[in-house]
This record gives C-alpha cells, sequence and structure tokens, in this order.
C-alpha cells in the first residue's frame, strides 16, 4: 500500500541501519560487562542472563534516540550535502558509540555501575579527571586503538549504508511516519527509568544502558548513599542522628505545630540575608586588611558573630538547602534542585505555623537552579527581578539586579506586611558579587566593573545602606537581621575538601534584641536554623538536624562540608571525609585550614560522620516527594 511507502525511504532505512548499529554495541558492551562481573565480582551467570536479555529491549528506545539526527539529517539536508557529510559523520558515529563503550567499560571496572552522577561530575572537573585519566590507562594507545577499529567496521558496513540508500521514495511520504516514529522512541526512552527488578545490584546495572543512565543522572544529578558510601545499621543511625542533634524528633517533613505556643509576646520580623561569595577571608573582622567590608565589620562588632562557621558546599543551592531545609549536604545536586519535593520541614514553614509570612526574594533570575520552585513549593512567597516593583530597578546585570536594588523590594515588602499586622520573615539572596562584577557608579571608591574586591565591597555599600534605611522605619527595633553567605568565592585548594575555602561570616544583629557577642564554637550552616528557632522561643518547633549553636558545648562543635562526591565531617582538627566506593578518609587540618595531613581514622568519629550523612538521606528517603508517607521516629527506624 501506498501510505506504507514512507517506511521503506532512505532516511528511515539509515536511522534503522545505525540504530541496529548502535544496539550492537550496547549488545557488545553489555557482554564484556557481564564478563567482568562474574570473573572480577563474583556474580554467577544464572543470575546475570535475564539482566542481559532485558537490556536488549531496553536498548531499543535509546538506540533509536541515539541514531536519530541520522534521520533528521537525511530528510532535512539536501542531497548535495548529505553526499558531502554521509561519510565523514558515519566515521565520526562509529568512532562516538564504540569510544562511549570503552568509557563506560572503564567506569564499570572503577564503580560497578553505569553512567551516573559521578560521570556528570567527570565532565566538570575536567582537568583533574582528564589528569586521572592519562595517569591510569595508555589514552593515546586506546584512541589509536579505536581509531583503527572504527576504520575496520566502516569498511565493513559501506555495502550495508549504500543498501539502505539504494530506495529512492519521495521525502513527503517519509516525514510522517518520521516524525511520528521520532516522538515514541524519544518519550519512550525519556520515560523509561533505572531497572529495578532484582534485589541484585549487579543485575539491575546490567539491564540498564549507559546512554540512558547517563542523561537520567543529567536530569536528576543524584548520588545513592546507601549505594555508594560508607553505611551503618538504619535503627542505630537515626539513634545516632538524634543524639546528635540534641532532640528525639528529627525529620525532612513539616510537622503540624504543638497547640502549646513557644513564641514571644510581639514576633519580631526576622530578614536572612544571604550574601553571594561572600568569603570570610574578605572582613577584617578575619584579619583582611583591604577595607573591603566596613559596614559589615562593624555590624560584627554590634552584633552576634558567630567566629567559626562553615558552608555546607561550594554553590548558591547548597546555601539555600542549608538555610531553609536545615539538611546536611548529600551528594550530587542539592535538594532545592530535586523535583517536585514539597512539605519539607524549613525554617519558613516552621515560623509560617506560626503566623509569621515567609518570603524568598532573589536579585536574578530565580528560574535558575530551581530557586522559585523550590521555594514556592515549600510555601514561601517567591519574587525574583521579574518581580519588582515597577521603576525600582535602575542598574542590573545578566546575573542580577543591584542588590541597593533587592534591598529596596524588601523594605517594601516588609512595610506591606508590617501594614497588615503580619511578622515578616525574608529568605534574600543577593547576586552582585558575582561575574561580571558590574554596580552603578559613584557607590564606592572601585570603579565598575571592580572584579572580586568591586564586588565584594559594592555588597558591602549595599548592606549598610540596607540597614541604614531601615532604621528609619518603625519596625526595626523589633526586627532580627541575620547576614551569612551562601558559600566561599573560590572552591580551590591543595586538600580534598580545603577548610578555608568553606569558612564564611554569619552575624546577627538586632540592636534592641541580642547583645553584642562573639561566640568561638565551630558550627556548620545548617546550626542557623535552630539557633535562629531558639531565638525566637521556638525550640519546641525545632525538628532538624543541626544545633542551637548558643547551646552548644564548644567540645561539641563540627561542621559538615561537601563537594559534589564527597562528604567532610569537621570535628576539632580532624576532618573525616566519606567518598564514593564506601571509602573513607581521615585528614589532621592545619590551623589556617589550608593543609590536611593523612592520619589514621578515628572510629567514632567516622559513626558520627555516617550518621551525619546517611541520616539525612534515609530522613529523605523517608520524605519522598510530599511527606504524606513519612512516620518521623523518635527511636530508630
Amino acid at each position: 500500500m501506498k501510505r506504507f511507502d514512507g517506511l521503506n525511504g532512505h532516511g528511515l532505512r539509515v536511522w534503522g541501519l545505525t540504530g541496529l548499529i548502535a544496539m550492537g554495541v550496547f549488545l557488545l558492551t553489555r557482554i564484556v560487562l557481564l564478563v567482568h562481573a562474574v570473573i572480577f565480582s563474583q556474580q554467577t551467570l544464572d543470575v546475570l542472563l535475564v539482566p542481559l536479555a532485558l537490556g536488549v529491549l531496553r536498548d531499543i528506545p535509546a538506540a533509536a534516540v541515539v541514531a536519530s539526527p541520522w534521520l533528521v539529517f537525511e530528510l532535512l539536508f539536501s542531497a548535495k550535502w548529505r553526499d558531502r557529510l554521509r561519510r565523514p559523520l558515519f566515521a565520526v558515529y562509529l568512532f562516538t558509540l564504540l569510544f562511549v563503550a570503552v568509557s563506560e567499560g572503564i567506569f564499570w571496572d572503577e564503580f560497578s555501575v553505569r553512567f551516573n552522577f559521578i560521570a556528570l561530575d567527570y565532565l566538570v572537573f575536567t582537568t583533574e579527571v582528564i589528569g586521572n585519566i592519562k595517569e591510569s590507562y595508555p589514552v593515546g594507545k586506546i584512541v589509536a586503538a579505536l581509531a583503527v577499529l572504527t576504520a575496520v567496521v566502516f569498511w565493513g558496513l559501506r555495502r550495508p549504508l549504500r543498501q539502505a540508500l539504494a530506495v529512492d521514495v519521495k521525502r513527503r511520504s517519509q516525514l510522517g511516519w518520521a516524525l511520528g516514529l521520532l516522538v515514541v522512541a524519544w518519550v519512550s526512552a525519556y520515560k523509561m527509568a533505572p531497572p529495578e527488578f532484582a534485589a541484585n545490584t549487579y543485575a539491575n546495572e546490567l539491564a540498564d544502558n549507559g546512554w540512558r543512565s547517563f542523561l537520567w543522572a543529567a536530569r536528576q544529578n543524584k548520588l545513592n548513599y546507601r549505594q555508594f558510601y560508607a553505611t551503618r545499621p538504619d535503627g542505630e543511625v537515626m539513634t545516632d542522628l538524634q543524639r546528635l542533634s540534641g532532640h528525639g524528633l528529627v525529620t525532612a517533613t513539616q510537622q503540624p505545630v504543638q497547640k502549646v505556643a513557644y513564641k514571644p509576646a510581639k514576633q519580631p520580623n526576622v530578614v536572612v540575608v544571604m550574601m553571594e561569595s561572600m568569603s570570610a577571608e574578605y572582613m577584617a573582622t578575619f584579619g583582611n586588611d583591604e577595607g573591603l567590608t566596613p559596614n559589615l565589620d562593624r555590624l560584627a562588632k554590634e552584633g552576634l558573630l558567630f567566629t567559626r562557621l562553615y558552608a555546607a558546599g561550594t554553590r548558591t543551592v547548597r546555601g539555600l538547602e542549608a538555610l531553609s531545609a536545615g539538611l546536611p549536604p548529600l551528594p550530587g545536586k542539592s535538594v532545592v534542585r530535586w523535583p517536585n519535593i514539597t512539605n519539607l520541614n524549613t525554617l519558613g514553614g516552621a515560623l509560617a505555623a506560626r503566623g509569621w509570612s515567609p518570603h524568598f526574594l532573589y536579585g536574578g533570575y530565580g528560574m535558575f537552579d530551581n530557586m522559585n520552585g523550590y521555594f514556592a513549593a515549600q510555601g514561601y512567597k517567591v519574587t525574583d527581578r521579574t518581580g519588582f516593583k515597577d521603576g525600582l530597578i535602575e542598574f542590573e546585570n545578566v546575573w542580577g539586579v543591584a542588590d541597593e536594588h533587592l534591598f529596596d523590594q524588601v523594605l517594601g515588602e516588609i512595610d506591606a506586611d508590617a501594614a497588615a499586622g503580619r511578622p515578616f520573615f525574608g529568605h534574600i539572596m543577593t547576586a552582585s558579587n558575582h561575574v561580571p562584577f558590574t554596580y552603578p557608579e559613584g557607590r564606592i571608591d572601585i570603579p565598575s566593573p571592580g572584579k572580586r574586591r568591586g564586588g565584594v565591597k559594592y555588597a558591602d555599600y549595599a548592606v549598610g545602606r540596607f540597614i541604614e534605611m531601615a532604621k528609619q522605619k518603625p519596625w526595626f527595633d523589633n526586627t532580627i537581621f541575620v547576614f551569612v553567605a551562601d558559600h566561599c568565592a573560590s572552591s580551590a585548594g591543595k586538600a580534598k575538601i580545603p577548610v578555608h575555602r568553606y569558612h564564611i561570616p554569619a552575624i546577627v544583629y538586632a540592636p534592641k534584641l541580642i547583645a553584642p557577642k562573639r561566640v568561638d564554637t565551630l558550627a556548620s550552616q545548617i546550626d542557623l536554623v535552630p539557633t535562629m528557632l531558639a531565638m525566637l522561643g521556638l525550640q519546641g518547633d525545632d525538628h532538624f538536624v543541626g544545633r542551637d549553636i548558643l547551646r552548644m558545648p564548644p567540645e561539641e562543635g563540627r561542621a559538615l562540608l561537601s563537594t559534589y562526591q564527597n562528604l567532610g565531617y569537621l570535628k576539632g582538627d580532624v576532618m573525616t571525609v566519606l567518598e564514593p566506593r564506601r571509602k573513607i578518609e581521615t585528614f589532621k587540618i592545619s590551623a589556617d585550614g589550608k593543609d590536611a595531613q593523612p592520619m589514621p581514622t578515628n572510629p567514632q568519629l567516622a559513626e558520627e560522620a555516617i550518621a551525619y550523612f546517611q541520616g539525612a538521606a534515609l530522613l529523605m528517603d523517608r520524605h519522598g516527594e510530599h511527606g504524606e508517607a513519612a512516620a518521623p521516629s523518635r527511636g530508630g527506624l
């Protein structure tokens, strides 16, 4: 029938051929991984044969997607360009399939899994990864061998390729079939979740497809803690987590407030200002002599200063996570970027249950890193640069509006809540101390663009202006301001987790409510959430992992730090690092935090580190997406 003629056109035939080639490579890869699992991981062949067959079925949509550019090429390019480009592109296609197959074999040899977020990390930290690969494998010989193999395969596929092109069918009759089949292939591949049909991890991984798992990791950016990191029995972990947090109920899920009210007679406004990349090293308070932060230094003297507080991670989303959900950092991407997460136990949620009006305000575009979606899903009123008052923004760059305009918007929001008789809670995220470091002229003595020094000094100027304007407001005396960085400006260092690159300022300023004081207890960014609840008299609503810094004995102080993969537990001068492949390393940290010397692992510190990070993973597993099924435990899981 003529309606089916399009199925026999050259476009679909080439797509079919290249898809079959991909499936052949996928099958060969899976067989190699199976043999590796049997020889080196003591797996039995009978357990892995079913996953081998299931994997072939799962390869079909993956192969169709991988080969789909060929369909587009054959149907949309002119005959002249097709003839010119087909052979070199075919060679590139074959080389890419073979290169990825070898890469996946190397990855399996190290981690015994398909591509995941670690593979994505390899694309982020290219300098370290490429150096490691060059030292570990004969890269030149591998690439040369792949080039030769590509040439051999190319030669062997000349005839099938000519045969696929031999049938001449009008392009118009192929387009409908092509579009329909493309949609089916892409939708099927997109919806294909990781296989979890067996208790045997090797079986599940063998049934998967490396291309699919890589794209899935790009969407999810999560590493399964239990699969890759050192673990302890869940019940022991939760018991220790409750002990370490200082209270019997620890949860990631928002809890209904108790009937007993733990609130002061007049609820103060709370304004948390999270300052972009404001490392402690920029402040005179911590030894800087460049005069970059006169306003923050003044607030540090007049307020409550935490001198040894450390960021949870190296990106803004880690800071947002720590100051909202108060969770230890999990490997992979931050909870802020997880899709469809609602009903989390957050500072804003806890305060909203007691009558505060929670806000999240950001000087940039809140779609970035899912900031708007995350905070809106937790019940915050969200305002980014697109929602600022008309005429308020006079200066902006690609990254965000000038901090002074962000603070002007904040003042207006507080005024509105005060007029309505509602106490205000705001989580404010600044943007000016970030590339390209441009800001309004005439504010500071460093012309714009002022690079990092200018960004820091302008951010400090904006903070000083904000406080001076707030002092003119009738609500100022009953307002608590918290100034804290999201992370440091740089994460580079010689150590695996360079401690000095996590040291951030944290200042609580409320001259009518809180007396000036220096607190030298070692603490984590996540501890600010329970500390603020305690300041507000809401200790009974504290179900967070962190601790009230003001009541924590100095000898129990600790910090939780992370990269994308490595999870650090700093207690005293000892850093315990949990790494993929269930590896634990321990380092003695120098006084300035710049040097780390390997040392034997302290079993107690290792157990505490696991309790924090595995405990956080358990809390999020129990929470799920919406928290309905979570049943907080007071004595273990």
